[in-house]
């Protein structure tokens, strides 16, 4: 072993408390010796938080001003306190209590329930699904196991927000969260679980710190031993906390003021579970003289992907963006962001897949590579194109797509279906493979229009329509295939994607994602109803959603891409936009007040970007007037939503048109013309140069490569008009 990697290994304690300092950014040395009173810092992503806070604790008790018995650090994660814990042995402080705040209320209601209660802790109830479950059947409420999962969830979310069962209803009406079933049946549910857990004399995580805090509010003499036990707090990603766990820390806190905390409202993705950044943002309020430090020197990502992580704050609204974060990147430049448009969602795929295999050739390592998209049913097309590229994968925080319940479960009736052929009732009237699918699937839970809200239900949904969408795609690619045929397809895919992986490319949806990092990072599906998704309605679920895409982004260290597909499957109609939140951020797009992006956050765009005229007034649609900022409404002079006059056979035929001439000059169809492009001559049906070249995206150089051969196809020919002038160009 060499001694620089013994060095890395074993790194050496620091000799003195001001060697502890050594190495940190000025910001970060003033978190370490602001040791005295309130402490609030502000926290970017990639800007060292952890080094600070603990380089803080372990040059307090370097310098003996703080004993290392009476610091009691919290997080959220047993990783995030292990990795805490270990920096802070390194620094010399290795005495320091680093615990989530689960561990450590459990710790404490061990040690004082025989003194507070008498006789033994109840035992700890470890999964609460089995005993929701028990409770919904004495209630006569019937739940599949997805809804008892998503049943299971809210009645954590009602006592993180310390919310009794009588008051669930009113407090889902009051916050507008979308319930999975009936408030009044949840509420039922609850209440009828919490009577069996005293009969059966156990608790459920949440109540290790409900009695908790029952305990220190009930006993003063406890409370005043836990309080000259632990004299110090720090908290680490405060703006996640819950009601419940801000409750608890000011009975640790008592009248006292040491405490340090650390957060970035612009990180708060987990508002479902009863987090809120209220208790961050409202620090100053409840400590006027505090001490605030802020840091923005960003030490993981490149100028390129923090410019367009500022961005995707800068048009925030509401109270967390009020306090956003400006980040300045530390590192040398990069590449831009690549924002890349895709005709369909299996060519996304494979696109991204051409992509990392290409960055691994180029010697990013698989393990450095992650594929990043909203919800866990997106995984498939990308296991998939992965599986055929011959990238390894590995996927994060959720199963493998045929290792799923609810598809293992489709596996095995779509498979006897299959073997029942004409005898199933359920295919007599079923026409074609989709439908044979959508029928069978049906009697697993599937509908045709997805569950309104989030959770268990509506991945399981998500699942079983990535199953009809395959059936869809496998009978458009072999016509005529039979069900049997399908489902050998289904096994071939999953026998390839079984294969064990190791070092891999990670696959994770956005929220698994928060705490890791990646030197290359694709951010995929980011087409409005996936990126806000759908059932996000109010605007603090929109803004949510924004900044769920913020920790997506500065996830990337060095390569970072963002991408979209205007279709589902091949073929389909174009119908789909890129999401909002690139509005004014990706070359080409109008943002807020219709100012354009183009040139703007990243160049490494796979499509050039069509310079727009400057119109002489507001754009507005010319069907209800409305004034246009979308880039793509703008294109098509009318709102997304207003009837369309289009000439559909007429884009029909422009479309095929573009696929063969796409083919002949060796370019990509959008380099021909955009899909939007194309529908707006479609609506328009120019007749003349002057009234094609007035149309956005039909620029001088493709009006003279391209224009003869358009005019002909709207005047009814077959676009060979003006073929041989265009090539001799070439």
């Amino acid at each position: 072993m060499t001694s620089a990697t013994h060095s890395t290994l074993f790194p050496q304690v620091p000799d003195t408390a001001d060697a502890v300092l050594d190495g940190l950014d000025p910001e970060q040395r003033e978190v370490a010796t602001a040791l005295k009173g309130p402490v609030c810092v502000l926290a970017g992503a990639g800007t060292g938080k952890t080094r600070a806070i603990t380089h803080r604790i372990a040059y307090g008790v370097r310098a003996g001003i703080l004993q290392p018995s009476s610091v009691l650090a919290v997080t959220f994660t047993n990783r995030a306190a292990g990795e805490m814990r270990g920096r802070l042995r390194q620094l010399g402080a290795g005495g320091v209590q680093a615990r989530t705040f689960h561990s450590a209320a459990l710790r404490q209601l061990q040690y004082f329930w025989p003194k507070a209660v008498g006789g033994d802790l109840p035992r700890l109830l470890e999964r609460k699904v089995q005993l929701v479950a028990e409770a919904a059947a004495r209630c006569g409420i019937r739940l599949d196991r997805n809804e008892l999962r998503d049943v299971t969830s809210e009645i954590e979310w009602a006592k993180v927000t310390q919310t009794v069962p009588a008051d669930y209803p009113a407090m889902v009406a009051k916050s507008q969260r979308d319930a999975p079933r009936d408030p009044a049946e949840i509420s039922q549910v609850y209440a009828t679980y919490e009577q069996l857990k005293r009969e059966r004399t156990v608790i459920d995580f949440e109540d290790v710190l409900l009695l908790t805090v029952g305990i220190l509010q009930d006993r003063h003499d406890i409370a005043d031993h836990v309080r000259r036990q632990y004299q110090h707090f720090v908290v680490d990603e405060y703006q996640d906390v819950s009601p419940l766990q801000q409750r608890l820390l000011d009975l640790w806190l008592g009248d006292r003021d040491s405490l340090c905390v650390v957060g970035d409202a612009g990180q708060t993705i987990y508002s479902f579970t009863g987090a809120t950044p209220d208790h961050l943002l409202g620090f100053r309020t409840r400590h006027p003289g505090a001490t605030v430090v802020k840091l923005v020197r960003d030490y993981r990502s490149t100028p390129q992907v923090v410019h367009l992580a500022n961005g995707l704050l800068a048009q925030a609204s509401g109270r967390a963006a009020e306090h956003r974060l400006d980040l300045v990147s530390q590192r040398e430049r990069g590449p831009e962001p690549a924002f890349v448009e895709y005709a369909d969602e299996p060519a996304e795929a494979e696109g991204t897949a051409r992509r990392i295999r290409d960055l691994i050739t180029a010697g990013v390592p698989a393990g450095e590579i992650a594929v990043l998209y909203r919800v866990n049913a997106q995984s498939e097309v990308y296991e998939q194109a992965l599986a055929d590229a011959g990238v390894p994968y590995q996927l994060r925080g959720a199963e493998r797509f045929f290792e799923r319940p609810e598809v293992r479960e489709a596996g095995i009736a779509l498979r006897g279906a299959a073997r029942a052929g004409a005898n199933d009732s359920l295919l007599d009237d079923a026409e074609g493979l989709p439908a044979e699918v959508r029928a069978v699937l049906s009697t697993k839970g599937w509908r045709s229009e997805p569950p309104a809200g989030s959770g268990a239900v509506r991945d399981r949904w998500e699942s079983l329509a990535a199953l009809v969408r395959l059936a869809e795609d496998f009978e458009r690619a072999k016509p005529g295939a039979t069900l049997s045929d399908l489902v050998a397809e289904l096994d071939e895919r999953a026998a390839a994607q079984h294969a064990p992986t190791v070092q891999g490319v990670t696959l994770a949806s956005l929220h698994s994602a928060k705490g890791l990092e990646w030197d290359a990072v694709f951010l995929v599906g980011l087409t409005e109803g996936m990126m806000p998704i759908t059932y996000a309605k109010t605007a603090e679920q929109i803004e949510e959603e924004r900044r769920l895409l913020y920790v997506g982004v500065t996830r990337a260290r060095y390569h970072l891409a963002l991408s979209w597909s205007l279709a589902r499957s091949p073929g389909s109609r174009p119908g789909r936009r890129p999401t909002r939140f690139l509005n004014g951020l990706r070359p080409g797009s109008a943002g807020p007040g219709g100012r354009s992006a183009a040139g703007g956050a990243g160049g490494g765009v796979e499509r050039p970007v069509v310079a727009r005229r400057k119109p002489r007034g507001p754009a507005r649609c010319r069907v209800c007037g409305k004034t246009l900022t979308d880039a793509g409404e703008m294109k098509l002079m009318r709102c997304d939503d207003c009837p369309s006059d289009m000439d559909e056979a007429l884009y029909e035929r422009l479309h095929d048109w573009r696929a063969v001439r796409a083919r002949e000059i060796g370019q990509p169809a959008y380099c021909v013309f955009t899909d939007k492009t194309l529908m707006a001559i479609a609506e328009a049906v120019p007749h003349s140069e002057g009234e094609l070249a007035g149309i956005s995206g039909v620029g001088a150089r493709k009006l003279g490569r391209f224009g003869a051969a358009v005019l002909d196809i709207c005047a009814g020919g077959d676009g060979s008009e003006g073929l041989a002038e265009a090539d001799d160009e070439m």
